[in-house]
């Protein structure tokens, strides 16, 4: 077995960090990429559009996330897809893991 390939607990890849967004890139390719990231509550990205379908996984906490002024909540364990193009915006509402995995195509 290749040393490089191992298993590992997603949700302890990254801490969280008093008023912060932490985020870890775990893929990336031309064709895609996966990320993981940590936000203490209260913490957000603005709305913005990306070119490329993205699908976000709850890892902990819970978060509002608003496609295209439609607040939707998820929580640990939940998935949502954000279609490309869309303008969305990510809140946490509590401390808040995700990872998010965007494909280019």
């Amino acid at each position: 077995m290749d040393p490089e390939i191992v298993a590992c607990s997603l949700v302890n890849l990254v801490g969280y960090q008093e008023a912060s967004i932490v985020s870890k890139t775990l893929i990336e390719r031309e064709t895609g990429s996966v990320t993981l990231f940590a936000f203490d509550q209260g913490q957000g990205l603005s709305e913005h559009t990306a070119p490329f379908d993205a699908m976000v996984y709850v890892l902990d906490g819970e978060a509002e996330i608003t496609i295209s002024g439609n607040p939707i909540a998820v929580r640990q364990g939940e998935m949502l897809v954000m279609p490309a193009e869309e303008p969305h915006a990510v809140k946490a509402i509590t401390r808040f893991k995700m990872i998010l995995t965007m494909i280019r195509s």
